[in-house]
């Protein structure tokens, strides 16, 4: 209904306070008043598994890129919480689509070490064939829709998919992770009041870890974060504390009984750092202090969730280490045989473009496979999947 008043009355914003939800003190205690979710003991060790195998996972490949045996790279290292957490709360057959920092949610959700590897050194395994650079998973199995580049393009993508499961009526939503800088593309907010608009099953799920590559939050938005942007589109909205997984757990969970039973969206903020450079390309030293780094390593996700674990007896020091072991060593056994895999053959690279393979495309495989045998040596991956028994002067003339 509206209402009528008769003198001017601006408003900013701040009339409206949106809280942090968080259920775990740094020491892994319950906040007093605060209730733990439903968790059974092998789901929360499965939880916290898949975070402490992301952690390891990106530590190994990190050192790895800077051996030269990867070209990049990109940590979760310090919101495990927020995208396990969430991924956690989901059924194993809701659709997440991740913006390129969210390999714990196919961690938890079953993509082995060797699916890693093999996206990463985009060998003849890789299910995008090599096309992809590094980081850019997918899998069909898992339900997680293969990373694309370019920012933001994922969260529009999310209410049109959402949309679908809405009119297929089976009880599945749409989760899609972004960072705080991706909310500042049109793209965001095109998403956002489709989705209101339309009334679909969709979770935004959005990684304020305080910094845009080096652009802090402070120099991208005036306003307090993006949760209160969901008021814009009459959206249901929560703002969690992203370093504490029971709260994002919980919260999502919650945000999903919202989609999958009202066909209604929720914007979900989490409230974390990102602990490690923004990619393998990337110093933070020139532009943060290291003072405020260890300030958020006490707040480490992990940490939390292991001591809550520990308080709990589901988890001991001894498990730890024996399972930091375990994981350490199925990388580097796992990274060594992905590494001595050969590429995808040459005539993927044409393989998914049309049903068929057109003439032009074949002539072009053709043209190309004529120079990598004339010059084998400056392309010694693909001429792994060549027949090289042509003689150097069969090619010159073949080329002429």
């Amino acid at each position: 209904m509206t209402q009528y008043v008769h003198q001017p009355a601006f408003m900013t914003g701040d009339e409206f306070s949106i809280e942090t939800f968080s259920l775990l003190n740094p020491d892994g205690e319950l906040y007093p008043g605060g209730e733990e979710p439903a968790l059974t003991r092998d789901h929360a060790r499965r939880l916290y598994q898949a975070m402490l195998a992301t952690r390891i996972l990106d530590e190994r490949m990190m050192a790895a890129q800077r051996q030269g045996r990867l070209s990049f790279y990109m940590q979760c290292t310090g919101e495990e919480a927020a995208v396990v957490g969430a991924a956690a709360a989901l059924d194993d057959a809701d659709m997440i689509m991740a913006q390129y920092r969210e390999q714990g949610a196919l961690m938890y959700r079953g993509f082995s070490i060797d699916e890693f590897m093999n996206q990463l050194f985009g060998n003849e395994l890789d299910y995008g064939k090599g096309r992809q650079m590094p980081i850019h998973y997918g899998s069909r199995k898992l339900h997680y829709m293969t990373i694309s580049s370019p920012l933001a393009t994922q969260i529009p993508q999310a209410t049109g998919y959402a949309y679908g499961q809405k009119l297929a009526g089976e009880g599945h939503c749409t989760l899609t992770f972004f960072g705080e800088g991706a909310a500042s593309e049109g793209d965001f907010h095109a998403a956002l009041n489709m989705a209101s608009v339309h009334q679909v099953p969709v979770i935004f799920f959005c990684r304020n870890n305080g910094y845009a590559i080096s652009t802090p939050s402070t120099e991208q938005f005036a306003a307090d974060g993006i949760a209160p942007r969901a008021f814009g589109y009459h959206m249901h909205v929560i703002r969690v504390d992203g370093n504490d997984a029971l709260a994002v757990y919980e919260a999502t969970r919650q945000a999903r009984k919202i989609a999958v039973e009202q066909n209604q969206p929720v914007l979900i903020e989490a409230m974390s750092y990102r602990l490690a450079a923004h990619s393998s390309s990337d110093d933070p030293s020139g532009y943060r202090a290291k003072s405020e780094e260890e300030a958020w390593r006490v707040k480490d996700p992990l940490l939390r969730m292991q001591r809550w674990l520990a308080k709990k007896g589901w988890w001991s020091d001894e498990e730890e280490a024996a399972q930091q072991e375990s994981l350490r060593r199925e990388v580097l056994e796992t990274m060594k045989r992905a590494e001595k895999r050969p590429p995808p053959p040459l005539e993927s690279l044409i393989s998914d473009v049309y049903a068929d393979v057109t003439p032009a495309l074949q002539g072009q495989l053709d043209q190309l496979k004529r120079h990598i045998r004339r010059y084998p040596d400056a392309y010694p991956r693909g001429a792994k999947s060549l027949d090289l028994t042509l003689s150097s002067a069969t090619d010159t003339q073949g080329e002429a």
